[in-house]
């Protein structure tokens, strides 16, 4: 097997201060948080950003000042969200691309989200594909359901996207697809050659997801984005997510990747 590409999902759009009293909120924060995870064997860190009463934010000078903290502490691999939060305009969605960041992460659907519903029409979701490409982007496929796989298929084929495909299935989200070894093994049999994949579990899922993801040669996404707990009850950081990560790997005498062995894997240039 390829060695393994961990990804941290530092922050997200949902979790509070409330919720975890470990999540980051400042540039600064977000900076410390990565530089821990790379620390920790990650390789990419996948960032929202906050604004400056902690609500999320997608606003550019945001994510320039959280970019340029990162990159000042560590070699990691920098992948913006496009999603942001449930209600966003596209405009607002697509600052942080603009930046020109290695990666960017493109939602090929609308998924019900909890009691909310994440809307990307198919005329947006080309929109979003066309700006990556021409600022040089790689996106990474977000599939929060196994029909978000044939659009995100389509849009190479109509050739929306170029070069190495990667792809992020975002499992156990309340409305989206089950986190079971059933519905990861049916979309991973539906990938073009050549494809690396990752994948994301909600929650109580996270770890046995993360387990299944590196045993099938798939790479893994952790953090307070999707589960701040490193057991029940008992809080975590996105550091101890992703050595937990690692030390799984190593027993399964999987080798983990650095930052530019997952750019070689990913066909990144680098910044």
């Amino acid at each position: 097997m390829e060695k393994l590409i961990i990804t941290a999902a530092l922050v997200g759009a949902e979790v509070t201060r409330q919720d975890t009293p470990y999540l980051p909120v400042t540039p600064e924060e977000i900076r410390e948080a990565a530089a821990q995870s790379w620390e920790a064997g990650a390789a990419i860190a996948h960032i929202h950003v906050r604004d400056e009463a902690g609500r999320p934010s997608q606003r550019r000078d945001l994510y320039e000042a959280t970019i340029r903290e990162i990159r000042k502490r560590c070699p990691i691999i920098i992948q913006v969200s496009t999603g942001g939060a449930v209600g966003m305009t596209a405009e607002e969605r697509l600052q942080p691309v603009s930046l020109r960041p290695e990666m960017a992460t493109l939602t090929t659907g609308t998924v019900n989200f909890g009691e909310e519903v994440f809307m990307n029409p198919l005329a947006e979701i080309r929109r979003f594909a066309e700006t990556m490409e021409r600022s040089g982007v790689r996106p990474e496929f977000e599939v929060f359901d196994t029909g978000m796989l044939g659009t995100a298929l389509r849009l190479v084929q109509e050739g929306w996207v170029t070069g190495h495909l990667h792809f992020d299935f975002v499992m156990g989200v309340p409305g989206g697809m089950p986190a079971t070894a059933r519905y990861l093994l049916l979309l991973i049999h539906q990938l073009p050659a050549g494809a690396t994949w990752t994948v994301a579990a909600i929650g109580k899922h996270q770890l046995p997801m993360a387990t299944l993801g590196i045993t099938q040669g798939g790479h893994v996404r952790v953090g307070l984005e999707d589960n701040i707990y490193y057991r029940k009850g008992e809080w975590d950081t996105n550091a101890q997510l992703v050595a937990r990560v690692k030390r799984l790997a190593t027993e399964l005498e999987r080798d983990v990747a650095t930052p530019e062995e997952a750019r070689r894997l990913l066909g990144l240039k680098g910044k």
